[in-house]
């Protein structure tokens, strides 16, 4: 039996999952707010919800790769949004909407895992380049969400659920024919036993990327949420916000030369640190922007440090985790970006009606430096610096 999934699929599967996915973030608040008269604290719970189910499908997804059939679990997570978005393109009332997202999000927290563990297994190729290609994908998945949920919701809400259906029958018709394989193993990392054999050392550093990743997330999900009462307050027009999302995507799409010339000739722990300062810095910058250039500008360079330095983090984490352990430490780093996603929103509106925008962003940048530092420092003690 054939011992890996291709690239192409894993690539493709990725990409579904997250156009599919990338209907129900903006679609929520707006479709709660304006079609379903809700407050916008309603919408903020179901998402929160929505999210803590991810963590908990994060979680589900990566004991059961290890411990049952990866194959069924990927079955399982995709099976589980493909009948919830069905079911919602006849029966998307309040309560009926509200829940299936909350559903949806366990099924994608599954998925998520599954695919990053599947992607371990990967040998045809570095698990650099693997990693970075499933961010690739996960990135044009978004865009591509995103761009359309704006158009089709004009057209009605069960067109919608229609068209984001259809991606997810598309990722269940690439599992049904290409997961249904027996995953290999690394050499000398194979254990009959079933206690973690995963250094401790190793398991330290995976729980600070952990952390890391929590930081990062928690602050990446203020641009999702708080930003665009930010830029609107100053005022730049809500169009102008949505404009700011298509250039992340087009520069990580294009910036792919970048990713490959770091993967090429930097360790892994030097490539994430220049990443992730990059990153948190553009944070700093939020605190002075005023004008839509400004906001262009820091977007740039917040979208090459996460090219640089987010994609192969969970390659340092597979890196390290021993081989039967490796859906185990995908699903803790998902839940940890899950975590920080659900976090975010929440997070930043306690600290702008306490204190204020700045110092939000610069609290954030604090946070994600100290993180990237504790990382560092335990990385060069334990002469980790490349997993």
């Amino acid at each position: 039996m054939q011992k890996e999934v291709r690239l192409r699929w894993l690539f493709l599967a990725n990409l579904l999952n997250n156009a599919g996915a990338a209907f129900m973030w903006p679609l929520t608040t707006v479709y709660m707010h304006n079609y379903l008269k809700q407050s916008l604290t309603f919408s903020g719970v179901i998402l929160f919800l929505m999210s803590l189910a991810m963590i908990a499908g994060n979680f589900v997804g990566g004991r059961l790769f290890d411990h049952w059939r990866p194959y069924y679990t990927a079955l399982l997570g995709g099976g589980i949004s493909t009948a919830i978005l069905t079911t919602l393109i006849f029966w998307h009332s309040l309560w009926p909407y509200a829940i299936g997202l909350i559903i949806v999000g366990f099924g994608d927290g599954i998925s998520m895992t599954v695919v990053n563990a599947y992607a371990a297994t990967v040998t045809t190729r570095s698990n650099r380049y693997v990693f970075n290609m499933l961010y690739l994908a996960l990135n044009v998945g978004v865009v591509i969400g995103t761009l359309l949920v704006g158009y089709l919701l004009e057209l009605g809400i069960s067109v919608v659920f229609m068209v984001a259906t259809v991606c997810y029958i598309g990722l269940m018709v690439i599992t049904l024919s290409t997961f249904n394989v027996t995953p290999a193993v690394r050499t000398g990392k194979v254990t009959t036993q079933k206690r973690d054999t995963t250094p401790k050392n190793h398991r330290q550093l995976i729980w600070t990327i952990c952390l890391m990743i929590f930081t990062i997330y928690l602050s990446y999900a203020l641009w999702e949420s708080i930003l665009s009462v930010h830029m609107t307050n100053l005022g730049i027009p809500f169009r102008r916000y949505s404009e700011v999302w298509t250039i992340n995507g087009l520069l990580i799409i294009v910036s792919q030369p970048i990713v490959a010339l770091f993967n090429e000739r930097f360790k892994i722990g030097t490539q994430i640190g220049f990443g992730i300062t990059l990153f948190a810095l553009s944070f700093l910058g939020l605190v002075f922007a005023r004008q839509y250039v400004d906001f262009i500008i820091i977007m740039v360079v917040l979208t090459i440090g996460e090219v640089i330095g987010l994609p192969i983090a969970p390659a340092w984490v597979d890196d390290m985790a021993a081989d039967d352990q490796r859906g185990k430490y995908q699903g803790r780093y998902n839940m940890a970006l899950s975590l920080g996603r659900a976090v975010g929103p929440l997070f930043g509106g306690m600290m702008v009606a306490q204190f204020s925008y700045s110092v939000l962003f610069i609290t954030v940048t604090i946070f994600m430096l100290g993180s990237l530092a504790l990382v560092l420092w335990r990385a060069r003690r334990e002469h980790l610096l490349n997993g």
